[in-house]
């Protein structure tokens, strides 16, 4: 007998040899099988949209244009663009962490935002790239946020805000320049955001040891960053805007010498400004103790601390409830805007930026430092970074008007991105297919239509 007789023949399709995994409970008097036998398909279709966005943005090849490729270019199978590409997308659509590399490196939907036909990069190979980039190429990737964030902009604008916070990654053993703070409880870094307050658009994200910053350095860093903006929008007026440990005397003082820069930062409470609102505080205990309801009072004042080079303006806050007296202190370059509205539009404003960094940070997982060495994961959170430009310009540009313009970047994940698709790479194209029902069908044609009218 010949033994090719016991192999199928050439033409039987993967669904009739696949041997079958699992019996499930039958259906309507029917048996039901399952294999793993469906070819070319990723359940990623939604990374299309994102690699439009990419498309309009530029994003990735200004990262890319920062790397330097010392490798054997007889040897290499995949371009720094095509690797960064890969990695970018994959976190976008959840993918944390290089080891998912492996399992996905067939995507046909991750190939095509890759730009590469052939398998993409394996786990080791991603590894390999995540520690390659040195300080010069870390330094002009944050320059390539900024220059991303001033191109999104048609037109200067009057005025932008710098919503500055820092926020904890846990680390979890032995990587460079984890510290352990006494605040979280906890060894970790502590990674810079600096978003625009009124947009929501990243500027960028900077890496820092596991502990509370100085004002001096937060000073030296935003004064690059806010002199690199003013080359390219002199007459935007530029507010900067964060917590008591943003206020630093060395940028009040460098504020107070240039036209179109101002702040609004938290205050530390101390014995002098505690007595200078002595009598709000009264006044306020006095009002709640009458009519046995909260009370909310604002008091201005101009102030001076001793290493201070200038008097600045204060606005204290005093809450008097049930719970007790709370009293808290801003200080602020502007004169000319109501107490009450500088505390809460301005300053409390800023929680937003909040949100933005849980966004980052837990659903796109921009926490996981899982290098050793600090600049790798430097380079990582800037891939996690470039994800939300990605993701966040896809909401406020092409979904603007729907539900999903204020929806949360999971959100967008589930709904939009896990999107089932049959990809097939042709020698003259490159077929997708969608579900021909979906429930997000109708927001796929609005941004497509959208997408080839701008490219026209």
């Amino acid at each position: 007998m010949d033994k090719s007789t016991n192999f199928p023949a050439r033409n039987t399709s993967q669904s009739e040899v696949s041997p079958t995994l699992f019996n499930l409970s039958d259906f309507d008097k029917k048996t039901v099988d399952v294999r793993f036998s469906a070819q070319q398909t990723s359940h990623d279709g939604g990374l299309l949209l994102l690699r439009e966005v990419e498309q309009q943005t530029g994003l990735i090849g200004r990262l890319a244009d920062c790397l330097n490729d010392t490798r054997h270019q007889g040897y290499v199978q995949h371009s720094v663009k095509s690797m960064l590409s890969q990695r970018i997308f994959q976190i976008a659509a959840g993918y944390e962490d290089a080891n998912d590399c492996d399992s996905m490196k067939n995507d046909g939907i991750l190939k095509v935002c890759s730009g590469g036909q052939q398998a993409l990069s394996s786990q080791p190979t991603m590894c390999r790239f995540e520690n390659s980039p040195d300080t010069p190429e870390l330094f002009g990737m944050a320059g390539a946020f900024v220059d991303t964030f001033i191109a999104s902009y048609p037109s200067p604008p009057e005025v932008i805000i710098l919503d500055c916070d820092d926020t904890s990654a846990l680390t979890y053993g032995q990587q460079e320049l984890t510290l352990f703070n006494s605040y979280y409880g906890e060894h970790c870094y502590m990674p810079l955001h600096i978003y625009e307050g009124l947009s929501g658009k990243l500027v960028t994200s900077v890496l820092k040891p596991g502990r509370r910053s100085k004002g001096a350095d937060f000073f030296s860093l935003l004064k690059r960053i806010i002199c690199y903006v003013m080359k390219q929008w002199p007459n935007t007026l530029i507010i900067l805007r964060g917590d008591a440990h943003f206020c630093s005397k060395e940028f009040m003082d460098w504020s107070e010498t240039m036209d179109t820069v101002d702040f609004i930062t938290g205050l530390s409470g101390n014995q002098t400004l505690n007595t200078m609102v002595r009598g709000t505080k009264q006044t306020a205990e006095r009002l709640f103790a009458e009519r046995a309801a909260p009370v909310r009072l604002y008091h201005s004042f101009l102030y001076q601390a001793g290493s201070w080079g200038h008097y600045q303006r204060v606005v204290a806050k005093v809450e008097v409830s049930s719970m007790g007296t709370n009293v808290r202190f801003i200080t602020s370059s502007l004169r000319n805007v109501k107490a009450k509205q500088l505390y809460e539009k301005g300053y409390c404003a800023r929680g937003a930026a909040e949100l933005r960094i849980k966004e980052h940070k837990s659903y796109l997982a921009s926490d996981r430092m899982s290098c050793t060495r600090f600049k790798a994961n430097q380079f990582r959170l800037f891939l996690h970074s470039a994800a939300y430009v990605l993701i966040h310009t896809l909401q406020q540009q092409v979904l603007k008007g729907t539900a999903y313009a204020t929806a949360t970047m999971k959100t967008i994940q589930l709904k939009l991105i896990k999107v089932a698709a049959n990809v097939k790479i042709l020698k003259t194209k490159v077929s997708v297919e969608l579900p021909e029902e979906f429930a997000t069908r109708w927001i796929f044609e609005k941004c497509f239509g959208l997408f080839q009218a701008l490219r026209m």
